[in-house]
Order: structure tokens, then C-alpha cells, then sequence
């Protein structure tokens, strides 16, 4: 019998801890089938973030650090820059990397530094409990934004493609969903790409996946799913906001 489908030898095969219907699970999978794909499993060193995906090194078979919370860009720069042969990424939520975090990805991606970082945008602080994240939706109700997030009270969402494409040293900003089979497939593809921008030594990747969090939305998994294409696509719209080409 033919086999077509099987787990990635980049994932380790332990159960995972998320919610029914969370993205992450989705978003492992084809991080590990690009490291799969382009041979990099061991050579490649992933920092894990404070979030959801904080025991994301009991899942991804390679060598895995933790960080503190929104120091994982510090962390994988000191790695880079010291062990420059290996292929270095971060997996960082909403929380981590554009509040706590915002200064330390602002600072990498202007540096230009040789990482790639997986940013996973579900609009609401998932682990501790479902607070407004900065890329919580106008008009979105969280733990803290009992009425909705106000413009004139909390201000508006952070769009992080966007802002960090206009840094020089970004050379691959893009930002997917994966709420649909097709989506996926193109989120595993800029995947694989920023993965080959930063072995070809161009610059910065940054890859922002918009995902779900049915649990902090009160919402089943598939009501998340459409949720996810008529709330966010249309105000984190899809698409490369930058590609530097190597020099």
C-alpha cells in the first residue's frame, strides 16, 4: 500500500495540549514538514515563546530553547551570530512578540538579523486567560475589553506585517492564515520560504499566521474557523508586504 500521509520526523509524535480547534497543532505541522522538506532538522535550533506555545519543544524534534516572555528574537540573534551555520527561528503569539516583545522584533527585524520568526496572530492573549492582545479587532469583547475594544480607549490594532516591512533590514515579511486547506498550503509555502531567505543570508523573515483561539472567543472550532476569514482577513489582509531579493 502506498503511503501518502505521514508525521513529520520533525515533530516528535507527543500529544498535543491545545484546545479543539486551536491553529497551533496546524501551524507545527507545516513548520515541521518545511524543516522535513528542506533537510534542516538537525541544524536547526526553534525558541519557544511565553504563551500557548510554551511547551512547543515537547513537540518540534530539534534542538528547542525557552525564552522569557518576548525575549525570543534576543535569544535567537545571540544563537545566530555564535553558531551562524545553524537555521535559527522563533514561534511567537500576539502577547509575546508585539506587546512585551515589540521593542526586541522591531530591533531584529531593523538589524536585519539572519532569523526567522513564526508569528501566530489569534487577536487575544490565550494562555492567561483571554485578554485584549494589541491585535485584538475594534469591537472585539475580551476578559479586558468587557465592551469592546474602543479605538479612543485602547487604540487600534497593531498590524505587524505591515509595520515591520518598512524596516530595511526585513527581507521577508508575508502574513497567511490557515483557516481553510488551500490557505495552509500557502502558509507552508512562505513557510519553507522564509526558512531558505535566512539560509540564503538575506535578511529577516517573519512569517504572521493568522489563527484561531475558539476557547478565548467563545466559539466552536469551525464557527472560529469562519470567524477568522470575515473578522480578521479583512483587516490583516494576506499577502507579501516585503521580499528582498538576495544580493
Amino acid at each position: 500500500m502506498k503511503k501518502v500521509l505521514a508525521m513529520p520526523q520533525s515533530l516528535t509524535g507527543a500529544r498535543w495540549h491545545y484546545c479543539p480547534g486551536c491553529g497551533h497543532g496546524i501551524i507545527h505541522r507545516l513548520v515541521a514538514e518545511s524543516m522535513d522538506e528542506l533537510g534542516i532538522r538537525e541544524r536547526t535550533i526553534g525558541i519557544c515563546p511565553v504563551g500557548c506555545a510554551v511547551l512547543a519543544y515537547d513537540y518540534f524534534n530539534c534542538d528547542m530553547l525557552e525564552a522569557a516572555h518576548g525575549r525570543a528574537p534576543a535569544v535567537a540573534t545571540g544563537i545566530k551570530r555564535i553558531l551562524g551555520d545553524r537555521v535559527v527561528f522563533t514561534y511567537q503569539g500576539d502577547g509575546d512578540l508585539a506587546s512585551i516583545g515589540m521593542g526586541e522584533i522591531v530591533h531584529a527585524a531593523s538589524r536585519g538579523e539572519k532569523i526567522t520568526v513564526f508569528f501566530v496572530n489569534n487577536t487575544v492573549y490565550g494562555m492567561t486567560g483571554g485578554q485584549m492582545a494589541p491585535t485584538t479587532l475594534l469591537g472585539q469583547v475580551t476578559t479586558t475589553s468587557p465592551f469592546g475594544r474602543d479605538k479612543d480607549r485602547e487604540g487600534y490594532p497593531m498590524k505587524v506585517a505591515e509595520l515591520l516591512s518598512t524596516l530595511e533590514g526585513a527581507a521577508y515579511v508575508t502574513r497567511v492564515a490557515i483557516n481553510t486547506p488551500a490557505n495552509a498550503a500557502r502558509a507552508k509555502k512562505a513557510i519553507k520560504r522564509a526558512f531558505e531567505v535566512q539560509m540564503a543570508g538575506t535578511g529577516f523573515s517573519l512569517v504572521e499566521i493568522l489563527s484561531t483561539c475558539p476557547t478565548n472567543w467563545g466559539l466552536g472550532p469551525v464557527e472560529a474557523m469562519k470567524w477568522l476569514e470575515e473578522k480578521m482577513i479583512p483587516y490583516y489582509p494576506l499577502g507579501d508586504y516585503k521580499v528582498k531579493e538576495a544580493q
